[in-house]
C-alpha cells in the first residue's frame, strides 16, 4: 500500500522542530505540498529546505505566534485567502506545565486561546473550500491525557479535552462533504517538549533527569520513546483517500502505554 498524497495542499502547525516536522517531512515525501507555521523563521526556513520536493511541489511558511491571539488570527486568515488547504493539521505548542494549585483562571484563558481557539478558527477557515472540492482532512495533534488526565497538566488536560469534542461534533457535520476530522491522542515521543517537561518532573522529585527519562521508557510497552516520524506515518494516512471512511475518532499513538480499552 503506497500514500500518495500528490496535488494536495497540507498547512502544519508548530512545523519548526519536533513532531509538527515530522508530520511535514512525511506529508512531503508522500507528495504533498506542505505549508508551515510556527514563530521562529530560522528553524521553518531550514525544515522547508529538508522537505521533499521530487514531485515538484513548492513549500512554504508563515511566520506567526499562536500565543498572539488576534495578530495570528489575522495572519493566517490572509494567508489562506491566497492558498487553499486540502490537509489542515491543528498542532500548537503546549501550555506551561503546572497543576490545579498552581493555575490561575488567566493560565486557563490562555490555554483555552492556544489549545482550542486556534484550531477552530483554521479548521472553520479551511473548510469553504475544502466543501467546494468534496475532500479535506482535519487532524488534531492532542494528547493522551483526554482520556488519562495528568495532575501536573492540568491545562492541556481540560483544553485539548474541549477540542477532541468540538471536532467530533464537526465530523459529523462534514462527513457528507468528503471531509473528515480525526483527533491523534499522543503518548510520548523524542522531543524537545517531553524532555522539558521530564526536566520538570525531575525537579519536583528532587532526581536525575536521565533517571525520570529512563522510568518514562520503561513504562511504555515498546520500550522506547515515539519518532515524529512515526507520528507523520499515521497523518500521511488519515490524510490520504485511503483514510475516507475513518472519521470522528480519537486514535491512540503511544507505544501501547495507554490502558484505554475504547
Amino acid at each position: 500500500m503506497e500514500i500518495d498524497l500528490t496535488g494536495k495542499r497540507a498547512l502544519v502547525g508548530g512545523a519548526s522542530g519536533g513532531i509538527g516536522k515530522g508530520i511535514a517531512m512525511v506529508l512531503a515525501s508522500a507528495g504533498a505540498e506542505v505549508y508551515l507555521m510556527a514563530r521562529n523563521e530560522e528553524k521553518l526556513k531550514n525544515t522547508v529546505q529538508h522537505l521533499d520536493s521530487t514531485k515538484n511541489q513548492h513549500h512554504g511558511y508563515l511566520v506567526t505566534d499562536f500565543l498572539n491571539s488576534s495578530l495570528h488570527q489575522e495572519k493566517l486568515s490572509a494567508f489562506l485567502a491566497e492558498i487553499n488547504i486540502d490537509i489542515l493539521v491543528n498542532n500548537t505548542q503546549g501550555p506551561i506545565a503546572g497543576t490545579i494549585e498552581t493555575k490561575q483562571a488567566q493560565d486557563y484563558q490562555t490555554a483555552f486561546d492556544l489549545l482550542f481557539q486556534q484550531a477552530v478558527f483554521a479548521s472553520q477557515l479551511v473548510l469553504p473550500s475544502m466543501k467546494t472540492k468534496g475532500y479535506g482532512r482535519i487532524i488534531n495533534v492532542s494528547s493522551l491525557t483526554v482520556k488519562e488526565p495528568q495532575d501536573a497538566l492540568v491545562l492541556s488536560n481540560s483544553m485539548r479535552t474541549a477540542l477532541v469534542s468540538w471536532s467530533k461534533s464537526l465530523s459529523k457535520l462534514v462527513a457528507a462533504d468528503g471531509i473528515t476530522v480525526n483527533s491523534i491522542l499522543t503518548g510520548y515521543f523524542n522531543t524537545e517538549r517531553l524532555n522539558s517537561l521530564l526536566v520538570s518532573q525531575a525537579e519536583r522529585e528532587g532526581l536525575s533527569f536521565e533517571s525520570v527519562k529512563e522510568r518514562r521508557i520503561l513504562s511504555i510497552p515498546a520500550k522506547r520513546l515515539g519518532d515524529p516520524t512515526d507520528y507523520g506515518n499515521l497523518v500521511a494516512f488519515l490524510a490520504s483517500p485511503l483514510a475516507s471512511y475513518l472519521n470522528g475518532a480519537s486514535i491512540p499513538l503511544d507505544g501501547g502505554l495507554s490502558n484505554m480499552v475504547f
